[in-house]
């Protein structure tokens, strides 16, 4: 048997950012960095809607014609137990549940965190506050002063406790951050729209590096976040 390719760190890449985090199961939405686990190691596994071959959960359900299971669009990020519940019971958990769970994911979790659109710019502006304030607090105590000072010593205490607070703290609040202002554009300007796709971008960069191990894109963060919605 052909060893099986590795999905790509660009699919990797998306599969994190449009999770945000968390278990795509809308039942479940499990943080994938759990604090308890001190928030450098996730437990996301990415679990294939239909899988390779003629075998396996949901394989029936293949669609016809040039087919690629390791696509992100055959893809969805799921905590070990959810991933174990819906290939134990594919009839339960067809292709279409799982598919409509990864479109649905972040309404629902912007949901259950209770991120809503809202009727002023000041009240966007409360909402973001404190999730920009203590992630610029971790920033100021953790981060390397040159953004590389870790990388001759990865195994330093504070090599790891910076990649404990950008998995556990830092990215989270990102997503969050994000999260509420996804729901609230019609509030922007023109030029916070151009600063708030600069700051998605820095974002994935951290993703890539942090979480797929990809050095070396991420953008800085653009100052004018600060005040966006001031």
């Amino acid at each position: 048997m052909a060893d099986r390719k590795k999905i790509p760190t660009e699919t990797k890449l998306r599969l994190f950012s449009e999770a945000a985090g968390h278990c795509q199961h809308p039942d479940c939405l499990q943080p994938l960095f759990p604090a308890e686990m001190g928030g450098d190691k996730h437990i996301a596994e990415m679990a294939h809607v239909i899988p390779h071959g003629e075998t396996g959960p949901r394989h029936g359900e293949r669609p016809a014609g040039e087919f690629e299971a390791d696509s992100f669009e055959n893809l969805i990020l799921l905590c070990p137990t959810c991933h174990t519940i819906v290939d134990k019971d594919p009839a339960g958990y067809s292709r279409g549940t799982l598919l409509g769970w990864k479109s649905n994911h972040l309404s629902a979790l912007a949901y259950r965190q209770g991120i809503r659109t809202y009727d002023e710019r000041s009240h966007v502006r409360s909402a973001l506050v404190a999730a920009m304030a203590e992630n610029k607090a971790v920033w100021k105590g953790f981060a390397p002063s040159d953004g590389s000072s870790f990388e001759y010593d990865p195994e330093s205490e504070a090599a790891k406790t910076w990649v404990q607070r950008m998995r556990g703290v830092i990215l989270p609040n990102h997503f969050r951050i994000q999260a509420i202002i996804n729901a609230n554009q019609q509030h922007m300007t023109e030029t916070e729209l151009q600063t708030f796709a600069q700051y998605q971008e820095h974002v994935r960069g951290l993703s890539e590096r942090h979480v797929c191990g990809v050095a070396g894109s991420a953008i800085r963060y653009p100052a004018e976040m600060d005040g966006i919605f001031a």
